[in-house]
């Protein structure tokens, strides 16, 4: 494929409130099952897309995440992380974030592109998250197109609507865990 058959971050809309989320089945950092509909019948789902162990923001938000999450499990959620990266690089997320919470590997961008919040960044930018950041993004994905996940987050419920969430292009933007506590049905 060509780099013109790719959105940007900005033609990614990602699924809106209201919408259904769509089922999809992955595989945790352990290699182990997760299915939405399954995960739904123990009560709502905070979804977390990020880019990856190589991103300093996306570590700090988990790290954020994850001291919050006594107060998103008594809400009656549970939460899940989706990243392209491969096991070993989920990981190395959970080593440098603490993660207990779910962490999904989202194999040929099936996920994130189900919920529109997949684009391939630029020229540019894939060469200093490859370069200085050390992304290795052709190595740690199931393909070599580089692309990645806008980060945002939904809140899913038990009947498979979107409740919330937080979208923007501007990856220095995330949710905040209070919002994402306000917000679980």
């Amino acid at each position: 494929m060509s780099e013109k058959q790719y959105k940007t971050a900005r033609e990614a809309n990602g699924l809106q409130v209201g919408d259904t989320a769509p089922d999809f089945k992955a595989s945790d950092l352990y290699d182990n099952a997760f299915h939405l509909e399954e995960a739904l019948k123990k009560g709502p789902l905070v979804l977390i897309f990020y880019r990856g162990q190589w991103c300093p923001i996306c570590n700090k938000h988990l790290k954020k995440l994850e001291k919050r999450l006594e107060d998103i499990y008594s809400q009656g959620a549970s939460v899940a992380a989706v990243s392209p990266e491969k096991s070993e690089f989920l990981k190395r997320t959970a080593k440098k974030t603490h993660a207990s919470f779910t962490l999904l590997h989202d194999e040929n961008y099936t996920i994130s592109d189900k919920f529109d919040v997949t684009f391939k960044p630029g020229k540019f930018s894939r060469l200093i998250y490859n370069g200085i950041l050390g992304a290795d993004l052709k190595e740690a994905h199931t393909d070599d197109s580089q692309r990645l996940p806008i980060p945002a987050t939904y809140i899913i419920n038990r009947n498979k609507k979107i409740v919330w969430r937080h979208f923007t292009p501007d990856y220095k933007r995330r949710s905040s865990i209070d919002d994402i506590i306000r917000n679980i049905p």
